[in-house]
């Protein structure tokens, strides 16, 4: 039987999730989360195939909720026919492979596209489906290099320095979820389907955003600018009695209820700044007096004041005190669900809300294969069809 629905709002769409380690996950974690039907499609134990990461780990728990399981042996023949003939009742297949895997196993798009020409296939790799790099291995941490990020993340003069979460995978995972919402919505309209992809280096320089218009429009090339704001000052990290705060502030009114709020009016009077230009080009000096007054306070003291004033500013929390806060407790961002054995798996939650068709952690991630039989018999295999299926190693 069906397992519960995490929403109502794809419910009506049934994907085959081919995908593994990280971006394409992430991809189809955002359809299971809203309902769609996802199989989760994995070869056997027996076939060699790495999972990408412990299974009880708390990384693949909080990738995999809300899915369906069954093991399928793409490279045996019986497993491929199997695979098609699911393929051709299915909406979505998501797919992470380097690019020559699927069309050596023979179950990219256009064999796919054969048999149903509605399907939105959805493809994420590391460089792109062609293309002088289409064949290398890709890899996050290789993905925010050549997407500029480590080069502008850290310290000034410190060198490249990673950035703390797998941004070009999970980004990679977001845009070609959002390319396959915006495929559905149109073949509404052509009822044809079609392919979708993206890869970690073009989700990487996308998400640069204005630090890539800075060079693509004005020709300037950005530097590190450790916990400073590249262009609204000051923004930045500040000393307290008892820790550090992050304090923003853009434009002249903010800057002013900044300095009133601070306790240092005088500043405003400064020629060198006075003007946001004069602001940054004397960032280090500015900081550094800006230092001298929010040492006299604690944390707490000053997130207080300055919010009252309309200034932002925040703490700035390890990982525990994050879900600790009471604004995140009550946004929900942490949510729980039985596991088999009646225990309480907490994961992230979705962090958008639909007021009618929200999203929720049904099920917890499914044991591998858990549901082989039941999916199989859900696209027409009859018992004999299955039993030969694990005669031939196929499932």
């Amino acid at each position: 039987m069906a397992i519960p629905k995490a929403s109502q709002a794809l419910a009506r769409f049934t994907v085959l999730d081919l995908t593994r380690v990280r971006s394409g996950p992430t991809c189809v974690r955002q359809l299971a989360d809203w309902g769609a039907n996802v199989i989760k499609i994995e070869m056997p134990p027996d076939a060699g195939d790495a999972p990408g990461g412990p299974r009880e780990g708390s990384d693949f728990q909080n990738l995999h909720r809300n899915k369906r399981s069954m093991t399928l042996n793409l490279k045996t023949k019986e497993g491929r026919a199997a695979f098609l003939k699911m393929a051709k009742k299915a909406d979505v297949i998501v797919e992470n492979f380097r690019p020559d895997v699927k069309r050596r196993l023979k179950i990219d798009y256009k064999d796919v596209k054969k048999i149903n020409p509605r399907i939105v296939y959805g493809s994420i790799s590391g460089f792109g489906q062609d293309g002088p790099y289409e064949s290398r291995p890709g890899f996050d941490q290789i993905a925010q290099g050549m997407g500029g990020l480590m080069s502008i993340t850290g310290l000034p003069g410190q060198g490249p320095v990673r950035v703390g979460i797998p941004v070009a995978d999970l980004s990679a995972g977001l845009f070609c979820a959002l390319g396959i919402l915006t495929a559905l919505l149109e073949r509404e309209t052509s009822k044809k389907g079609q392919h979708i992809s993206t890869s970690l280096l073009q989700a990487q320089i996308f998400m640069l955003d204005f630090q890539a218009s800075r060079w693509l429009i004005a020709h300037e090339v950005a530097k590190q600018a450790g916990n400073d704001h590249p262009t609204s000052i000051p923004t930045g990290v500040f000393t307290t009695t008892d820790g550090h705060i992050n304090i923003a502030t853009t434009g002249g009114a903010i800057w002013q209820r900044f300095c009133k709020a601070l306790g240092a009016e005088e500043l405003m009077n400064r020629p060198e700044y006075q003007s946001a230009k004069s602001r940054s080009d004397n960032r280090k000096a500015l900081n550094a007096e800006i230092d001298t007054y929010t040492q006299k306070k604690s944390s707490a003291e000053w997130i207080d004041i300055m919010n009252k004033a309309g200034v932002p500013c925040g703490p700035i929390y390890n990982i525990d005190q994050v879900f600790a806060d009471p604004q995140v407790k009550h946004l929900k961002m942490a949510q729980s669900v039985k596991k088999k054995d009646k225990s309480l798996l907490t994961v992230v939650g979705q962090p958008v809300n639909l007021s009618r068709t929200g999203s929720k952690i049904a099920t917890p991630p499914p044991e591998m294969g858990q549901h082989t039989d039941e999916v199989l018999k859900e696209f027409g295999f009859k018992p004999k069809e299955i039993a030969a299926l694990r005669a031939a190693k196929a499932v």
